[in-house]
């Protein structure tokens, strides 16, 4: 008896075919949103490790848990400003940014 194999595709292909090719519009804007999410996760990753809630690096980085809670579940765009007070005065560590061409 032969089974049929479901069809199969690369994630490349998928997001090629939900969103075009890259450098059309909407798979740029798919691709910010996904690298906002990843900013979100990686945050409150970090936080988790370093055992804080919320509450407890919104007040050490002069904000407000609701919008630490924004930042991590990507309801909100993060200032570069606010994202270095996070990094520095929240968590004692050192922003690096890097840009690929």
């Amino acid at each position: 008896m032969k089974k049929n194999k479901p069809n199969l595709i690369s994630f490349a292909a998928h997001l090629d075919s939900q969103y075009g090719k890259r450098g059309t519009a909407k798979r740029e804007k798919y691709e910010q949103g996904f690298e906002s999410f990843k900013l979100g996760v990686l945050l409150q990753e970090i936080r988790r490790e370093k055992g804080m809630t919320q509450e407890d690096l919104a007040h050490k980085c002069g904000t407000t848990k609701t919008y630490i809670s924004r930042i991590e579940n990507d309801a909100s765009d993060i200032r570069l400003s606010t994202l270095i007070r996070i990094i520095q005065q929240g968590f004692g560590g050192k922003l690096n940014l890097s840009v690929e061409m």
